[in-house]
């Protein structure tokens, strides 16, 4: 059955002071820290985020906060390099979501045929491609938390990238409990005597709804941090 993405659009607001962005990236951060959390708060978790960085780019362009030394320009530089790291990862995630989906749509067809080696093979898959996607996150949530500045809007930056990392690496930890061999999550033992775990197609139908979802948040967040780094650039060469 074919899942329509939810929209993800966003309405009018007006402009972000420094101590509003600052307050809601502490919101989104105890969300996502949540022991209720799940893989719907991590949608609307970047759903936010855009909200955040579009807020973080019109205080980039304050005058206050313009180039006026080379201590700024440093702090700035650095920036750059770390926003081009969050840039890759956030593609990587947006490409990885795409696998998944495939994933659960070939595992789909696989119980409607009653395919047990290939849902079997396709579970396992899930799982791999999960595992292999957390290796992403080891280098990046340590940099993410390692730069300190007396720059407003450089601290905010960096505490919406390492409130990034931390959604996307939460994201990958909810998605691996959905579909695990041989414990139950959305997995159950239907065919139990065959030693195999068959997640019932619902709740597959919704789990590659929320993946779509994912996917299609990753790519706008893509967008948008690709237009803050933009904003970077220009104050750097202004």
């Amino acid at each position: 059955m074919a899942c329509h993405l939810r929209s993800i659009s966003l309405p009018s607001r007006p402009q972000l002071s420094e101590a509003e962005v600052a307050e809601q990236l502490c919101r989104l951060e105890a969300s996502i820290s949540s022991p209720s959390t799940t893989i719907v708060t991590m949608c609307n978790g970047l759903r936010r985020l855009q909200d955040i960085y579009s807020g973080v780019e019109e205080i980039i362009h304050m005058p206050s906060n313009q180039v006026h030394s080379s201590q700024q320009r440093k702090m700035l530089d650095g920036e750059m390099v770390s926003s081009l790291e969050l840039l890759d990862l956030c593609n990587t995630m947006q490409e990885i979501f795409v696998e998944l989906k495939a994933i659960i749509q070939e595992l789909q067809v696989a119980l409607r045929k009653g395919d047990d080696a290939t849902v079997q093979a396709r579970i396992l898959s899930y799982s791999r491609l999960v595992k292999k996607a957390k290796q992403h996150f080891k280098k990046a949530s340590r940099k993410a938390t390692s730069d300190k500045t007396d720059s407003a809007m450089v601290k905010l930056l960096a505490k919406a990238r390492e409130i990034t990392v931390s959604l996307l690496e939460s994201t990958l930890q909810l998605l691996s409990k959905q579909i695990e061999m041989p414990k139950q999550s959305l997995v159950s033992k239907a065919f139990y005597k065959r030693k195999l775990a068959v997640c019932e197609e619902d709740q597959l139908q919704e789990l590659e709804c929320s993946i779509g979802d994912l996917e299609s948040g990753a790519g706008h967040l893509f967008r948008t941090l690709v237009q803050s780094r933009v904003s970077l650039l220009n104050i750097l060469s202004s």
